[in-house]
């Protein structure tokens, strides 16, 4: 639903960038399931809502008058006709912020998500973790259906060149980093999207990913280590958000015929070789504790105190804990950090 800035009040703005390979939709979800060859262009203004808790996203009513102070609703929203107007609007976004900060945020979303339901949660992460930069969206075409596992599956494979465009153009809109942020079945999209990006283009595309988060990836592990590998090392820095205690890597694990996905690692042995850091955050789990990076307000708070989440994983990695509570592992290259409790950190401080 759209409504204008105004009616918005108190609700502060994001401004959603967005590439997507979906077909169209209609008026309340604009793209729809279907798989398009062609990538559209579009950029959204989303309005969150002031009335909230850190994690939430509250849709407005499907008959009704929605509530700018407690719903998520669009303010505005550009078709782009192709995607020359797309770089030039992300180059003119990437302007206004401070030289030398002219990042590009990149997030793909996982298995069983609407467009809108993709758009909303970018918008509610970029919000709640305070994210710098541009923020853009790739919105594959997921089936949006818990029963659509293996369409999903195949649409990742198929959105792959999309992914690998919308790079090249966020690139080309002069962002001087590129940091990818992928969840659940997105993870493998980005992978693959990645890898082909690396083999294609060599040490241009390397160079502008200024890092990547894959938070509960689905990925089988011996094909993430293929596709480290086959990319010469993994871009830096590498953080892997995971759980023992993700009851739908869990599941996907078990319909896999397999012990564990990537999200899902018991430890880091099995990618000791590479260079990753894997955050456990199976404390802060609750329900299926498939995003809980997303939709734990005591993690987001946690995550929020770090000014520079590099610098502080760098201590970490040499033995200081700082305002990451918890237990650090390391095995080679690979680092294991369990994390504690937000109330932990009060622990920390006080000391």
């Amino acid at each position: 639903m759209t409504i204008s800035p105004e009616a918005a009040g108190a609700g502060q703005i994001e401004r959603i960038f967005v590439a997507t390979t979906r077909t169209i939709g209609d008026e309340r979800d604009r793209f729809g399931r279907g798989r398009s060859e062609a990538v559209s262009f579009a950029r959204y203004d989303v309005n969150i809502p002031p009335r909230r808790e850190a994690g939430d996203i509250r849709w407005p009513p499907k008959a009704g008058t929605p509530d700018p102070e407690r719903h998520f609703l669009t303010t505005a929203e550009v078709r782009h006709e192709d995607s020359l107007s797309f770089r030039a609007d992300l180059a003119a976004e990437l302007a206004r912020l401070p030289a030398g900060q002219r990042d590009a945020v990149i997030f793909v979303h996982g298995f069983n998500n609407t467009f809108s339901e993709g758009l909303y949660r970018i918008a509610q992460l970029s919000h709640d973790l305070d994210m710098p930069g541009a923020i853009v969206h790739y919105s594959w075409p997921s089936a949006a259906n818990p029963l659509g596992y293996v369409y999903d599956r195949d649409s990742a494979l198929f959105a792959r060149d999309g992914l690998e465009r919308l790079l090249a153009e966020v690139d080309a809109a002069g962002a001087q980093r590129i940091v990818l942020v992928a969840h659940s079945m997105g993870s493998a999209l980005t992978m693959e999207g990645l890898r082909q990006a690396i083999i294609r283009n060599g040490a241009r595309a390397r160079s502008r990913i200024g890092g990547v988060v894959l938070i509960s990836p689905d990925i089988d592990v011996d094909v993430f280590r293929a596709q480290a590998h086959a990319m010469d090392g993994l871009p830096q820095p590498f953080l892997i958000f995971g759980s023992n205690r993700d009851r739908i890597l869990n599941l996907s694990a078990r319909l896999a015929g397999e012990p564990e996905r990537l999200g899902n690692l018991s430890d880091v042995s099995r990618v000791a070789d590479l260079d990753v850091t894997f955050l456990d955050v199976g404390a802060f789990s609750e329900g299926a504790g498939h995003f809980t990076l997303a939709q734990s307000p005591t993690l987001i708070s946690l995550l929020g105190r770090i000014g520079d989440i590099d610098a502080a994983f760098e201590a970490d990695r040499q033995g200081r804990v700082g305002l990451l509570p918890g237990v650090v592992l390391t095995v080679q290259s690979a680092t294991q950090i369990v994390l504690s409790p937000v109330t932990a950190i009060s622990d920390e401080l006080n000391r």
